[in-house]
């Protein structure tokens, strides 16, 4: 991690040839270094992974963070933040014999096997990263854990239910052939724009599949980055802009799509369910961005235990799909948009009335408001 006195270095000690994601564990550690910044201007300092385990890089950044810091499996070291040379070479000693350190007096251990738990701020939960010996046999364990651990604790309901486990297979396959993230984000980029088309002739089943792999890949391209330690500037932004832009096209175009099944909104209902629709998206994403300015970049949605609840069905494009699809069960598409206006009216109201709470917690604080998976409801 960034300080005063610079970063420090990341070293693989030993070596190991099972390789993960389609990397050496070399390799692994490198772009995590490289992600991260670790460029060894901190002097002696050192994180020092061992080439035998591998772990969240959750962890990395934890054990970066805090100088004199040892995560232990079995005993042995398996990360560690040296502070001077001494210190690494006494390390590395225990971590290539595969065996405890006989002074640990001066050092802050912390034992894989007790559970300790970190919180992860980038995926907005609070856990115990995985750390797992890297040998064949536990290649698909780890890579099953090392998927699951790049899922955001606070998302939507489709996500964290419907098809984690649909994407673990495709963002599999995807690792095995080379692809990367923006070539997947690319191919749900298209479907995307091909759903929007199919909405506007009112043909929604062919738009809602087109929607469901899209929204499919939305998750594998973002899974792929983070086990393959490949997230860049340009793919964030690729993937994020898609995300915020095209919303407002489906809910409209399914709205003029109805013209095709006879079931047309006249004028006020279509000019009030779209103002409710897209205004609702609107400054709900305002009062999230204004609540992240006021509390250091949290989310809304960590806050307390029910916001990270009420986030599963928010008026965000799954669950509004979840309504679409049910309406289209009973063949009323045009009720299904009118009941996705009403539910962003809803949801808006909630997220006024968060903020609102916020800022009166904020005001009896007296400082920035921290997040329920952090340990404080406050």
């Amino acid at each position: 991690m960034a300080s005063e006195q610079g970063n420090p270095a990341i070293e693989t000690v030993g070596t190991n040839p099972t390789g993960l994601w389609g990397l050496t564990n070399q390799e692994r550690h490198r772009r995590i270094g490289n992600a991260n910044g670790y460029d060894g201007t901190a002097p002696d300092a050192v994180v020092l992974v061992n080439a035998q385990d591998v772990a969240d890089p959750a962890w990395v950044r934890h054990i970066a963070a805090h100088p004199g810091m040892v995560l232990t499996l079995g005993g042995v070291p398996a990360l560690a933040h040296a502070r001077d040379g001494a210190e690494a070479d006494r390390l590395r000693e225990a971590m290539l014999g595969s065996q405890a350190m006989s002074d640990i007096s001066q050092l802050e251990v912390l034992r894989f096997e007790d559970g300790p738990t970190i919180e992860n701020k980038q995926l907005r939960k609070r856990e115990t990263p995985f750390l797992m010996p890297l040998e064949p046999g536990t290649v698909r364990a780890i890579e099953r854990a090392s998927y699951f651990g790049a899922y955001k604790g606070v998302t939507d309901i489709l996500t964290k239910y419907l098809w984690p486990e649909w994407a673990l297979v495709l963002t599999r396959i995807a690792a095995r052939i080379g692809m990367t993230p923006n070539m997947v984000t690319a191919i749900g980029a298209i479907l995307c724009v091909a759903a929007t088309v199919a909405f506007a002739y009112g043909h929604y089943w062919a738009g809602m599949a087109m929607g469901l792999v899209f929204m499919v890949l939305d998750t594998v391209d973002g899974k792929l980055a983070r086990c393959t330690i490949t997230s860049s500037w340009w793919g964030n932004i690729f993937d994020h802009g898609i995300d915020l832009v095209h919303p407002p096209f489906w809910w409209w175009f399914w709205a003029t799509g109805l013209v095709y099944w006879g079931l047309a909104l006249d004028t006020t209902t279509f000019w009030l369910a779209q103002g409710a629709i897209q205004g609702g998206y609107l400054v709900q994403r305002l009062i999230e961005g204004v609540f992240m300015r006021r509390n250091g970049m949290m989310h809304i949605h960590v806050w307390r235990r029910f916001d990270s609840q009420f986030r599963l069905i928010t008026a965000r494009r799954n669950p509004n799909m979840v309504i679409l699809f049910v309406s289209m069960l009973f063949g009323r598409p045009d009720l299904g948009i009118i009941a996705v206006a009403w539910w962003s009216v809803a949801s808006l109201v909630v997220h006024v009335i968060q903020l609102i709470q916020a800022e009166i917690a904020r005001a009896r604080k007296g400082s920035q408001l921290t997040s329920w998976l952090a340990g404080d409801d406050a």
